[in-house]
């Protein structure tokens, strides 16, 4: 067995995003920085094929197309290589290439990158956005003195944006043969987003957005069909929000398209199916579509978060497929109806599975070996008697019996976001991480979450931090009650939506003894004036339901973890919580060079040590 170190969580190989060979023989793979090829009968045991991402598999099975920056870091080009892993370099793009689409039944592929002429602008040229859309003439920008970062500390009082300008990418046709590509189609300044070649090789399913940096949170997404033999493009109806998974199928109608987009009318919600028309193929589904496969030519598969647990559906009445107990991942399918995906079950860590869609899959990758803590699916009603879901780890070789524990919390992202039946454990605060050091772990499924269909999705929109944090408090009273869980030893954490519910819930009550907030949400009017989903999080919450108007209640001793450059939830944040703090018990902790997401290695342990470390020091 591994002995469970942050370096070892850290180092873990984690599969994504899986490819199934179109003539089912091999599965091609990503892990951090890195390809991986095996046979899909799991007759050998993986190779490592390349360094690169985003690998797509040429119609004939040959060949496989990938993304690498190998030879200047954070420009990545197009190569090509076969299953032997003897690569070559298809692109010398000067701007970099974004993305590919191989084209069946021929040798060409479609790349995605900007032109020329639409070069990165200059980070230091700013200018003034003043409403939706609007521009400043040139010449614009900051006047003397003028300090944009400074500015997103103030109240966001009518005061203008500062935005970058971002580079659109295009459509390109590329024939490795000549190694000269060509203009494809003439989308404006529109920037593309995500294409998809229907299987007989002659139109292109496009998805744009009116500006290449969704920061302003107002990109207008747009849907069109190109032809791949003349350019020609033909507008389609606008797109749901968040449209997403492009999908070619045929049935005796034709050739027809599906995507997945959020449920109208609101800016919060579920996820739904739709077809090219914009008509909702999902209406009525209990559970949440999150993967569109393509099958070929056939039917489309779809992965459906079903409560705890993950199912296959297949178009068009979503007939179910396969269950599967926890989740299921990065769906690939070709059309004999065999897939590839990752799974992961509560005692075994994420794999690639490869198989009939039906099943039995067969597992074609290696798990972390480890004494894990054994896990609980626990079903309870909320206040107003909705029911939820979540989970309960304790610590290794215990059971119930042996509580009361101290018990540690752990509120997921999102909020549309859930915890399945699945293995956790990540470089951020995790169930298994903290059950190994002797805790009890909550990990509970509130309203605003996936698995429960739109209207439970839908339910938090402008009063996050209301009955969704009483749904949590529900849980951690039956805890309570059982013995589980000890009354004086509570704490509670999260990353993101995570985040802002932990700071959120010590503004609440005074009952946690420590609490972890990793990138989260202080003062929702502000992040809506400087994150990068402006009108999404207008709708989630206001003034109210910010914990910066509540933060002179916070008594609870407060670990506040974040991103030096994070655009999703800016340092913005984290910074008004520290201050408001001031001489009340705290740790500000700020990591330099990243994201939303902690990256880089050495950061990544510390969060995990750190975490721990304040949890079992206060919680003692």
């Amino acid at each position: 067995m591994t002995e469970l170190t942050a370096e070892t969580v850290v180092d873990r190989q984690v599969p994504r995003t899986p490819q199934l060979s179109p003539d089912g023989r091999w599965v091609v793979y990503a892990v951090d920085g890195g390809l991986w090829l095996v046979p899909a009968d799991g007759g050998a045991e993986p190779r490592e094929f390349a360094t690169g991402r985003e690998p797509r598999w040429a119609a004939d099975s040959a060949t496989v197309f990938f993304l690498s920056d190998r030879d200047e870091e954070g420009k990545a080009q197009l190569y090509r290589a076969g299953t032997d892993g003897d690569a070559e370099r298809l692109t010398d793009w000067a701007t970099g290439v974004s993305g590919c689409v191989p084209v069946p039944d021929a040798a060409a592929v479609v790349v995605l990158a900007p032109g020329e002429d639409d070069r990165q602008a200059d980070p230091r040229v700013r200018q003034v956005t003043a409403g939706p859309g609007a521009r400043t003439p040139a010449g614009g920008g900051a006047g003397p003195g003028e300090d944009p970062v400074a500015a997103a500390h103030q109240p966001p009082v009518a005061r203008p944006r500062w935005d970058t300008v971002a580079r659109p990418d295009r459509l390109w046709l590329l024939d490795p043969g000549t190694e000269t590509p060509r203009p494809l189609a003439d989308l404006g300044r529109r920037h593309v987003v995500e294409a998809a070649a229907r299987p007989d090789g002659r139109t292109l399913a496009v998805l744009t957005w009116s500006v290449a940096d969704r920061e302003p949170g107002i990109f207008e997404p747009g849907l069109h069909f190109v032809d791949l033999r003349t350019g020609a493009v033909e507008d389609l109806p606008t797109p749901a929000l968040e449209a997403t998974g492009l999908t070619w199928w045929r049935d005796e109608t034709g050739w027809r398209l599906v995507y997945l987009g959020l449920t109208p009318p609101g800016l919060v919600g579920g996820h739904a199916v739709f077809d090219a028309d914009g008509r909702n193929l999902t209406a009525g589904l209990d559970g949440c579509p999150t993967e569109l496969a393509a099958a070929g030519d056939g039917p489309p598969l779809v992965l459906v978060a079903e409560g705890l647990d993950t199912t296959i559906r297949r178009l068009p009445d979503f007939t179910e497929v396969a269950n599967a107990r926890g989740s299921l991942a990065g769906l690939t399918a070709n059309g004999a109806g065999e897939v590839a995906l990752v799974a992961s079950t509560a005692a075994e860590p994420d794999a690639v599975h490869a198989g009939p869609a039906a099943g039995p899959l067969v597992r074609l990758t290696t798990a972390l070996k480890g004494d894990w803590a054994p896990q609980e699916r626990l079903a309870y009603r909320a206040e107003d008697g909705l029911e939820l879901d979540g989970l309960l780890l304790l610590p290794p070789g215990t059971t119930r019996s042996d509580g009361p524990f101290p018990l540690v919390t752990l509120i997921h992202g999102g909020p549309h976001d859930r915890y399945a039946d699945r293995f956790h454990l990540g470089w951020y605060p995790s169930g298994q991480w903290l059950a190994a050091a002797g805790f009890a772990v909550f990990q509970p499924n509130g309203r605003g979450g996936l698995g429960h269909g739109d209207a439970f999705a839908r339910s938090v929109a402008g009063d996050v931090g209301g009955a969704e944090f009483t749904d949590v408090l529900a849980g951690i009273d039956l805890l309570v009650e059982a013995g589980v869980a000890d009354e004086d030893r509570l704490g509670i954490g999260g990353w993101s939506h995570g985040g802002f519910v932990a700071a959120w819930a010590v503004t609440q009550t005074d009952r946690f003894k420590a609490a972890v907030v990793g990138a989260g949400v202080i003062d929702w009017p502000l992040l809506a004036a400087t994150g990068e989903h402006t009108r999404f999080e207008a709708a989630l919450g206001g003034l109210a339901n910010s914990p910066i108007t509540h933060a002179h209640r916070i008594r609870t001793p407060v670990l506040i973890l974040h991103g030096e450059g994070d655009p999703n939830v800016p340092l913005s944040q984290a910074e008004l919580l520290h201050r408001a703090l001031h001489d009340r018990e705290h740790e500000f902790v700020v990591y330099p060079r990243e994201g939303h997401s902690i990256r880089e290695r050495d950061h990544r342990i510390d969060v995990l040590n750190r975490t721990r470390a304040w949890f079992s020091h206060l919680l003692a």
